[in-house]
């Protein structure tokens, strides 16, 4: 049995789950490491969570 996994569009994601994804370290959501480039690009775009992001080492200053 073959599962297929639908690829996460961070446009189509509102900033707080977009960070729920970004900020889970175990990554329970099993996304892909570009797929989390993608979301953490898309978070620093909004300019939302950005000391959030920097904090946690996510994005640089």
């Amino acid at each position: 049995m073959t599962i297929t996994r639908n690829k996460i569009n961070p446009q189509e994601l509102c900033s707080r789950k977009l960070w729920e994804l970004v900020s889970t370290t175990s990554h329970k959501s099993h996304i892909s490491e570009s797929e989390l480039l993608e979301a953490i690009a898309e978070l620093a775009e909004r300019r939302h969570y950005l000391a959030e992001l920097e904090e946690i080492g996510k994005l640089e200053k």
